[in-house]
Formats: C-alpha cells, sequence, structure tokens
C-alpha cells in the first residue's frame, strides 16, 4: 500500500511539474508576438479564452511526453471537428484531459483506499478500474457530442433547405443565400449557422464553392448533408436550377424525417417492453393478488 501511494504521488508530483515547466518555459511563436503587436486581442493562444490558453500550455508537455500517432491525430481532429471544437490546440487539449484523468482517478482511489484501510490488493484492481474510466469516459463524452451535434444538424436542414429555396427563388445568389439563411437560423439552429458562415468565410477568401462544401461535410459529417452538397455540386457543374433541385431535396428530407419519427415511434413498445415487464407488471400483481395472499394466510394458519 504504500508503494502505491509513492508511486500515485510521484506520478502527480510529476504533471504538476510538467504543467508548470509548460506554462513557463514554451515560447511565443513568431506569429503571436507579431498578432501581439498589432493588437492583443488577435493572439491565437487567447482564441479560445484564457482557460483554453492555460490547457493548451499544459497539454503540451504532456502530450511531448507521450506522443501520438500521425493517423490518431487526424482521426481525433475529424471526431473534434464533429463536435463542434475547431480550435488548432483542441486535439492536444483532449489528449491532456484524458491522460491527466487516467493518472488523476487512479491517485484518487488509491488515496481514498489508504484512509479506509483497504487492501492493498482491492486498492490496485480498483486504480486499474479507474484508469481504464480516465482513459475511456472523455471518448465516451465526445461521442455524445457528436451523436447530438449531428442530430441538431439532420433535425434544423430541412427549415434551411426551405429558406434556402425562397431566398434562391427571390434573387439571391448562392453564396448571399447561405449567408441570409444563417442568420435567419442563428437564435434556432446555431449549429448550422456556424457551418454556413464558415463556408462563406472560406469562399471570401478565394476557396472553390465545390472545395467550401466539402469540407462543410468534413466538418460535421451528416449523411443528410452529403447528399446535399453532392446535388449542389452537382447542379452547380452542370448548370441546372439550384432552386428547383433543392425544393426537391428538400421534399425528400422532410419525407425521411417522417420516416424516421415512425420508425422511432415503432420502436418505442418494445422499447417500453422492458420497464413494464420489470417494474409496472409486478406492482399490478401484487396489488391484484395481494388481498387474496393474505386471505389465504390467514386460512392456511388457522
Amino acid at each position: 500500500m504504500l508503494v502505491i501511494i509513492i508511486i500515485s504521488s510521484f506520478l502527480c508530483v510529476g504533471l504538476l511539474a510538467l504543467s508548470v515547466i509548460g506554462l513557463v518555459v514554451r515560447p511565443k511563436s513568431i506569429i503571436d508576438a507579431r498578432l501581439d503587436d498589432m493588437d492583443p486581442g488577435l493572439s491565437l493562444l487567447d482564441a479560445g479564452g484564457g482557460a483554453a490558453d492555460v490547457a493548451g500550455r499544459v497539454a503540451g508537455p504532456i502530450n511531448r511526453l507521450i506522443p501520438i500517432s500521425a493517423t490518431e491525430a487526424d482521426k481525433l481532429r475529424k471526431q473534434l471537428f464533429y463536435a463542434g471544437y475547431r480550435a488548432a490546440e483542441a486535439p492536444t487539449i483532449f489528449r491532456a484531459v484524458q491522460l491527466v484523468m487516467m493518472a488523476g482517478v487512479p491517485g484518487i482511489i488509491v488515496a481514498a483506499a489508504a484512509t479506509r484501510g483497504v487492501p492493498m490488493s482491492t486498492a490496485v484492481l480498483w486504480a486499474v478500474l479507474g484508469a481504464g474510466l480516465g482513459f475511456y469516459l472523455p471518448r465516451y463524452v465526445l461521442r455524445k457530442k457528436i451523436a447530438a451535434r449531428q442530430l441538431r444538424i439532420t433535425c434544423g436542414l430541412a427549415d434551411a433547405l426551405d429558406l434556402l429555396v425562397i431566398t434562391v427563388e427571390a434573387g439571391l445568389g448562392l453564396n448571399a443565400a447561405l449567408v441570409r439563411v444563417g442568420e435567419e437560423l442563428k437564435g434556432v439552429h446555431r449549429d448550422i449557422y456556424e457551418e454556413f458562415e464558415m463556408v462563406n468565410l472560406e469562399i471570401r477568401v478565394g476557396r472553390a464553392r465545390d472545395v467550401a462544401l466539402r469540407n462543410l461535410v468534413e466538418r460535421t459529417g451528416v449523411d443528410d448533408l452529403r447528399s446535399f452538397v453532392a446535388l449542389m455540386i452537382q447542379a452547380d457543374r452542370f448548370g441546372s436550377s439550384i432552386a428547383r433541385a433543392v425544393r426537391v431535396f428538400s421534399d425528400s428530407l422532410r419525407t425521411k424525417r417522417r420516416q424516421r419519427a415512425e420508425q422511432a415511434a415503432q420502436k418505442a413498445s418494445l422499447k417500453l417492453l422492458f420497464p413494464l415487464t420489470f417494474f409496472l407488471f409486478p406492482t399490478i400483481i401484487m396489488v391484484i393478488l395481494g388481498p387474496s395472499i393474505l386471505n389465504l394466510i390467514d386460512l392456511l394458519g388457522k
């Protein structure tokens, strides 16, 4: 037990020392220095706020200590894009959180076990389970955020396409229509507004429209949005009517959404079977048969 406490304390002190070194020693890049000379509010490190700055500096030494492969880094960056985290330091911060939790949760478990006098074998077992929990919990939270954001985009896409049809038929170009639709949906579907705004910014800096639309799909990972982007690229390439193509796709999207709702309603009966079986039916049986069972017990007791 004493050995485990010493090792956990050493790990915590080492991580704290690495964090302090990253905060103090990390040099400022040339780009950050120039941006600070122009306007201190434009610093890349401060783009996500003070908390992101500190987290990014703490994450650097930890990730240098335990590097990640290029394939895993690219996969993690894409998942963070799906969840809505576009900052350059987001993968580094995620890795830091994951590693700190993997080391911190076992430390807390071991400290609690030492104060309660738990045997060493039990403490080691719980520490291993805590390390696994600390490693997989951030990934679980990330998957939940990805699913929630993709669901929000899918639910708001039909409304966005209806507004897009109206704006295009009113005479606006596709770029201006995307901006207008994003502004109208800013308070209702914030994720769609941010993605359309990003597409417009990419087109403004000179990127081709089809490339900007493909990047939209890469940032979201929504299947309906992928089909919509493919339709828009084909209509733009062959000179077809964008308004007519979007109207047809919007109708098919609403049909698909209605079918998904019907499918979810059909699954609801099956999902309700288990709670009814294990919680409601025993209560009903007790209420119905309880008096009869009590009378039978009294009768046999005599």
